[in-house]
C-alpha cells in the first residue's frame, strides 16, 4: 500500500534528524558555533513534522489516492539534505583555519555579487557561473539581453598594464598624457559596459566599476599590483595566492613566468579619482585596531602597533646602541610586508625616520633611507611623507650620505615623484643636480636609481631646463660613448627622447655633437635605442632646417627609410615623419 511506503519513507529522514538532535545536543565549539547551532535548532523542528506525517491516518490515505512516486521524490531530496547537514554537525569542531578562511573569502566574495548583481544569486546563475572559465564574466541578466542585444556591451576583459619600465619607452610629456588619457577613456568605457548590462535592474551610479574590482575578492582594490599575465589583482589577495605555493594567474590559469608584483599606479590613480568624484570613501587597510586580511577577514593588530612605539621610543630616547637597533628592526618591517608599512605609518612612523635623515650616524643614516623607500612604495603613505617636508633631509643624503645611502635617496625620490604635484617640489628643492652627478659619478646601481628618477622627474616641463642646467647632457654624452657605460645607453636615449622638446636641450644636444652618435645608433642600435634615437631627431629637426640638412648630410635618410618599413610601430611612425621633413625641406 502507498501508506504504508509513506509511513516507511518517513523513517529514514526521521532517523537522520535525530541523529542531527543528538550530535547537536553535545554542543559545539570553534569558529562555526553560531552557525552550526542554529542548522541544529531548525533542523529539530523538521521532528515533529515528520513524527506527524508517520502517525497520521489522513496523510497515508492522501499519498494512497495521490501519486506515490512525488511523494518519494520528496522525501529522497529531504534525505539528502539531511544527510548533508548530519555531515556537517559532525565535522563542525575539526575545521582547521585554512577552512575557516575560505569559508570568510566565500562569504565576502557571495555579498559582494549580491551587490553587483542587485539580488539573490538563484541556482540557474551559480550553475552558469560554476560551468564558466574564471576569465569570463557572468551576467545575470543574459537571458533578456539576448532579446535585446543592442543593448549589451560586453566588458573589456584586459587590464591597465602599465610598469614602470614601459612608461620610460614614451615620446615625452605629450606622447605619454596621451597615452595616460587613452588608458582612462578605455576604462571609462569598460566601466560604462558594466553600468549598461545592469542598468534597469540597478540604476546605482555609485556601482564600483568591474576594472576597479579584485577578480579574487571582488572588492574595490587599494593597492592593485600587475602579475606577470598582465592581470591586476589587490596585493594582499594575490600573495596570499603566491604565498600558497600557487604559480599559475588566477584569472586565466595561464603559468606565470616570475612572481613579480608591479605596482599599478595608473589604476590606482583612476580609483582615487572615482571615489573622490562619488564621495566614496577609499578600502583602508587599517579600521579601528584591526587590519584586513588577504582573506577578507580581520586581524587585531594593537599589540603590534604597540611595540613598534617601543621602537619609536627608543629612536627618540634611547641610547645610540639602541637607535641603531630600532631603526634597524624597522627598515627590516617596512621591506617584510604591505601591512607592515600601513601599520608603521599608522603608528607615527614617518616623521621620527625623517629627523633620523640628517643624523651624523651613517648606519642610521643609511636605515632610515632605505625605511622612507620602502614605506612609500604604499601609495597613502607618500602623502605622509611630502608632509614630514622629508624632501630637503633626503636630497641632504643623496649630496653627502654613503654609496648605499645615495642609492636608496634616489629610488625614494622616483618612488615620491610618481605624483605629478611631487614633481615640482622635488624640482624646485635642489635635487636635481645631485641625481644628476649620481647620473655621471655614481655606482651602476646609483646611475639606473638616478636615471629613473631623472626620466621621472623631466616628464615635468620645468624640471627640464633645471636638468639641463645641472649638466644632463654631458652625463648621457657620456652613457653614449663610454664602453663602461655603453650597457645603459638605452636609459641614456630615454631620458633624452623626454627632453628633447625643450628648447634648451636642443641647443645643448646640438652643441654637445650628439647628432652623429644619434644617427649611428639607428644603423646599429637595439630597436628600443632606434625608438628613442629617431624620437630625439624628430625633435631636433621639426622646424629646423640646420639640423635637418645635418640629418641628411649623415646619411640618416636611408636608415630612416629602412625603419619606415621594418621598425617597431612607434619607429615607424617617429621615421615617416621625419622623412615627410626631410622632404618637405628639399623638395618643397
Amino acid at each position: 500500500m502507498a501508506g504504508e511506503e509513506t509511513a516507511g519513507a518517513v523513517g529514514v529522514p526521521l532517523r537522520l534528524v535525530h541523529d542531527v538532535v543528538s550530535i547537536s545536543a553535545a554542543g559545539f565549539s570553534g569558529f562555526f558555533k553560531k552557525d552550526c547551532a542554529n542548522l541544529g535548532r531548525r533542523v529539530t523542528l523538521l521532528a515533529h513534522l515528520l513524527e506527524e506525517m508517520r502517525d497520521s491516518k489522513r496523510i497515508q490515505l492522501n499519498c494512497e489516492v495521490g501519486s506515490s512516486s512525488f511523494s518519494n521524490s520528496l522525501f529522497a531530496d529531504l534525505i539528502l539534505a539531511l544527510q548533508a547537514a548530519k555531515r556537517l554537525v559532525a565535522a563542525a569542531n575539526n575545521f582547521d583555519n585554512s577552512v575557516v578562511s575560505s569559508v570568510e573569502l566565500i562569504r565576502s566574495q557571495l555579498g559582494r555579487a549580491t551587490e553587483r548583481y542587485g539580488g539573490p544569486l538563484n541556482s540557474s546563475i551559480l550553475n552558469r557561473a560554476l560551468s564558466q572559465p574564471l576569465d569570463k564574466e557572468i551576467d545575470s541578466f543574459q537571458p533578456s539581453i539576448r532579446l535585446t542585444g543592442s543593448m549589451h556591451v560586453e566588458n573589456v576583459d584586459g587590464e591597465v598594464n602599465i610598469k614602470v619600465e614601459d612608461i620610460t619607452e614614451g615620446d615625452g610629456a605629450v606622447d605619454q598624457a596621451s597615452d595616460m588619457d587613452s588608458t582612462k577613456e578605455n576604462l571609462s568605457k569598460s566601466a560604462t559596459s558594466s553600468e549598461v548590462g545592469l542598468s534597469k535592474e540597478k540604476p546605482d551610479s555609485r556601482a564600483i566599476p568591474d576594472d576597479f574590482r579584485c577578480p579574487i575578492s571582488l572588492e574595490l582594490m587599494r593597492d592593485p599590483v600587475i602579475v606577470a599575465t598582465g592581470q591586476t589583482y589587490e596585493r594582499s589577495y594575490i600573495q596570499r595566492w603566491i604565498d600558497c605555493g600557487n604559480t599559475t594567474c588566477p584569472k586565466t590559469r595561464q603559468k606565470l613566468r616570475n612572481l613579480t608584483l608591479t605596482p599599478n599606479y595608473v589604476l590606482r590613480s583612476l580609483i582615487s579619482q572615482w571615489c573622490a568624484k562619488h564621495d566614496t570613501d577609499q578600502p583602508r587597510a587599517l579600521v579601528n585596531g584591526r587590519i584586513k586580511k588577504s582573506d577578507g577577514s580581520f586581524r587585531d593588530v594593537t599589540g603590534d602597533i604597540a611595540a613598534m612605539e617601543a621602537l619609536f621610543r627608543k629612536l627618540s630616547n634611547g641610547s645610540a646602541n639602541e637607535c641603531r637597533a630600532a631603526i634597524s628592526e624597522i627598515r627590516s618591517l617596512s621591506k617584510r610586508s604591505t601591512d607592515n608599512r600601513v601599520l608603521l605609518a599608522e603608528a607615527g612612523a614617518i616623521p621620527i625616520i625623517v629627523n633620523l635623515l640628517t643624523s651624523d650616524d651613517a648606519q642610521i643614516q643609511e636605515n632610515a633611507i632605505t625605511s622612507i623607500l620602502n614605506l612609500s612604495i604604499y601609495d597613502d603613505n607618500r602623502g605622509l611623507i611630502m608632509l614630514a617636508n622629508a624632501i630637503p633631509s633626503i636630497v641632504q643624503v643623496l649630496k653627502n650620505g654613503s654609496v648605499e645611502a645615495k642609492e636608496n635617496a634616489a629610488a625614494t625620490l622616483f618612488s615620491l615623484s610618481i605624483a605629478d604635484e611631487n614633481k615640482i617640489i622635488i624640482g624646485a628643492s635642489g635635487a636635481i643636480p645631485s641625481l644628476v652627478d649620481l647620473l655621471e659619478n655614481g655606482s651602476q646601481t646609483g646611475k639606473k636609481d638616478a636615471a629613473t628618477a631623472l626620466f621621472n622627474l623631466c616628464i615635468y616641463h620645468g624640471n627640464k631646463g633645471r636638468a639641463v642646467r645641472a649638466g644632463i647632457i654631458t652625463a648621457l654624452l657620456k652613457m653614449l660613448t663610454e664602453s663602461s657605460s655603453f650597457c645603459m645607453a638605452d636609459e641614456a636615449l630615454t631620458i633624452l627622447s623626454v627632453i628633447a622638446n625643450h628648447q634648451e636641450a636642443k641647443t645643448a644636444i646640438v652643441k654637445a655633437g650628439m647628432m652623429p652618435i644619434l644617427v649611428d645608433v639607428l644603423r646599429v642600435g637595439l630597436p628600443r635605442c632606434k625608438e628613442n634615437a629617431a624620437a630625439v631627431l624628430l625633435s631636433l629637426c621639426k622646424r629646423d632646417a640646420v639640423n635637418l640638412a645635418c640629418v641628411s648630410r649623415l646619411g640618416a635618410g636611408i636608415l630612416l627609410a629602412e625603419l619606415a618599413e621594418s621598425g617597431t610601430d612607434r619607429t615607424k611612425r617617429k621615421a615617416t615623419s621625419l622623412l615627410e621633413h626631410l622632404r618637405s625641406c628639399f623638395f618643397d
